[in-house]
């Protein structure tokens, strides 16, 4: 009886020490907070490519906070302000964020290789100023605006589509060629674009318009911002678009997706988080894809937007955030993550991903999109990263929508468009 209550006793001992030995290893294993928010299945996707970071570091664990994207916007801003900010986040607004990241340039092993693998304009949106060169963070997704046909309608109609020999085809000449397919198939509309001043500007750098002048003020009257608010107030006269989308929506953004899905739409100037509900929605109904964005003296460009993960400055482990960044951004990490989201990657690296879907024409649309993003005019990204761009964009929406009504003439809407946007950058201090 004694021998085996000693036996116990030295079980007992044993794994006491076993359990003893497991917290002092769980105690030099560093633990960091990202938080986070989902559109689809990135989430999932990104904790399987934590885990195996995990699996390669023991001694780092990341716990991934998900989040509403409300949460991001409203409640993130006060905990940094608060001095409670996550290791890391998934953000979007990243440039009111500015002056609370983490430089993780000196913490990196190629600083170089990291900053030429993304965009300049998307890291330089993180930092405070010309005179801050520090590496704080990267895009893990895009949005790029562009343009859909429906292919179909062009077949019946016996038409060439413009792009599939031609690069340089302009804004004007896709209008005329969809208001003929438009006629040949008795098709409602030929072309149309979203009610927001997001999606007007990318067709208005297009054609030539600068927003912005050598010192970098915002300007809103050029030619070819003028040329775009006519074509767009052509649109309407003549028919071409549904009235319904920009002058029957009131104060607020307004997407002609529908008419598009409904094939009575030949052209939809959109972008690319439509792909997913085309494809579901269309299905076999037409023949639908994404086409590059026109060009004109401005180039052919879409405007981006998107989402990042950001490391912030009150972390307690710097160095093994960065490490996780450093994970992150490898090549073949940034491939398969963006190939199992089907998202388009900030990642300049990346060409002809193996999206993983069934579907031809997202997969198509997808790399479609993909091509655009080395296109991107420096004004499309100053715009979207500006700290007022909202006020802007609303205004753009608001005021052309009264021009077009007849309520203010093209140069009344473009000086009350530059009004309010000086108005709220001097009321910001920017």
């Amino acid at each position: 009886m004694m021998k085996k209550l000693n036996i116990l006793l030295v079980v007992a001992f044993v794994l006491a020490a076993i359990g003893a030995g497991a917290v002092a290893a769980q105690d030099n294993v560093v633990e960091l907070r990202l938080t986070w928010y989902d559109d689809g299945n990135e989430g999932a996707v990104m904790r399987e490519l934590l885990d195996r970071f995990e699996a390669e570091n023991p001694d780092i664990r990341v716990v991934m906070d998900t989040v509403a994207y409300t949460t991001i916007l409203e409640q993130l801003p006060i905990q940094v302000e608060a001095g409670q900010a996550p290791d890391m986040a998934r953000v979007t607004q990243y440039p009111m964020l500015a002056g609370n990241y983490l430089d993780l340039r000196p913490l990196l092993e190629d600083p170089d290789a990291f900053e030429a693998a993304f965009p300049e304009q998307v890291l330089g949106a993180m930092r405070t100023g010309d005179d801050d060169n520090g590496i704080y963070g990267f895009p893990d997704q895009f949005t790029v605006t562009g343009p859909y046909i429906n292919r179909t309608l062009f077949e019946q109609a016996g038409v060439e589509v413009p792009s599939d020999t031609r690069d340089d085809v302009t804004w004007e000449e896709w209008t005329e060629v969809c208001a003929e397919v438009a006629e040949a198939t008795g098709t409602d509309y030929a072309i149309a674009i979203d009610r927001t001043g997001h999606r007007f500007a990318g067709p208005a750098i297009s054609m030539g318009a600068t927003f912005f002048d050598d010192e970098g003020n915002l300007t809103i009257d050029s030619e070819g911002f003028r040329a775009m608010a006519e074509l767009l107030n052509r649109w309407h006269t003549e028919g071409l678009t549904p009235a319904e989308v920009w002058l029957g929506a009131g104060g607020s953004y307004a997407a002609a997706a529908d008419y598009f899905i409904n094939g009575q739409l030949v052209c939809y100037m959109a972008g690319s988080w439509q792909i997913q509900r085309f494809t579901n929605d269309i299905g076999d109904a037409f023949d639908w894809e994404a086409i590059p964005n026109p060009s004109g003296p401005g180039g052919s460009t879409g405007v981006p937007g998107g989402a990042a993960i950001v490391a912030f400055a009150n972390t307690q482990h710097p160095e093994a955030v960065a490490r996780v960044m450093e994970y992150l951004t490898q090549e073949d990490v940034q491939r398969e993550y963006a190939e199992r989201t089907l998202f388009i990657p900030g990642d300049l690296r990346l060409s002809d991903l193996n999206y993983q879907t069934d579907s031809e024409a997202a997969l198509a649309a997808l790399n479609t999109f993909v091509a655009e993003v080395p296109k991107f005019h420096e004004d499309a990204y100053a715009l979207q990263f500006h700290p007022q761009n909202t006020v802007i964009f609303n205004s753009i929406r608001d005021r052309l929508t009264q021009y077009m009504t007849g309520e203010l003439t093209l140069d009344e809407a473009i000086q009350r468009i530059q009004e309010e946007a000086d108005q709220a950058i001097a009321a910001a201090g920017e």
